[in-house]
């Protein structure tokens, strides 16, 4: 093959990846208008791909089904979580700040932002219409996050590490699911706002475990 007909054949190849790319997109943007709209079992596929402005063959070529469908949009929403959130601790980080505990809010903050910017799949995810499996799944992301988060407070092993990286990783999780809930954005500023501020109160890289607490006074 010559180099002119090599360039010709890469090129035609990026513009069918291209073509590709965005039939995919399409379809999970209608997707989720329509399983946001309908949830998962009431959603039918041909409702799908009308949004879409496609076809059903397209749908089950790219996709293989409404459960595959769904789990795809799942991941998108997954991926794009984590891919703004490790954009923003990068620019922090490319910025100068070195403090584990400042580049976790970071992270955070982009989180709960995106929450509101997808509040109508968070939603989604809360109404338990899902497919077979799609607990298990979550569970599985759950723990995965809470690794990513350990390794962004460069915390320990521990039992107590752990726990507090957990309890951390779970109130992310319950401001998210409020903001999902919000209908006004100053309400979802205002949870982002108290998340942060509780965590920097929590002060999580400074527990002692041997510390006994005092009670407070009545």
């Amino acid at each position: 093959m010559t180099r002119k007909a090599e360039r010709i054949a890469a090129k035609d190849n990026a513009w069918q990846w291209s073509r590709t790319e965005q039939t995919r997109r399409t379809l999970l943007d209608a997707a989720r208008e329509v399983f946001c709209e309908q949830g998962f079992t009431d959603t039918a596929i041909v409702a799908v791909v009308r949004r879409a402005g496609s076809s059903v063959g397209s749908l089950y070529h790219h996709f293989g089904g409404k459960t595959e469908l769904f789990v795809a949009l799942w991941e998108d929403y997954e991926n794009s979580r984590e891919r703004e959130a490790a954009e923003a601790v990068a620019a922090a980080r490319a910025a100068g700040e070195t403090d584990p505990l400042e580049l976790f809010l970071v992270g955070t903050r982009s989180f709960l932002e995106g929450c509101w910017r997808r509040r109508d799949l968070i939603e989604l995810w809360m109404d338990g219409d899902g497919p077979p499996g799609f607990e298990l799944m979550r569970r599985a992301r759950g723990r995965e996050w809470i690794r990513q988060n350990a390794v962004l407070l460069e915390a320990g092993s521990e039992p107590v590490d752990r726990l507090v990286v957990g309890v951390l990783t779970s109130v992310i999780g319950e401001a998210g699911r409020e903001i999902g809930t919000c209908a006004r954005k100053r309400d979802a500023d205002a949870i982002c706002h108290a998340t942060l501020a509780l965590i920097r109160r929590l002060d999580p890289l400074h527990i002692d475990p041997l510390r006994t607490p005092h009670p407070r006074p009545h």
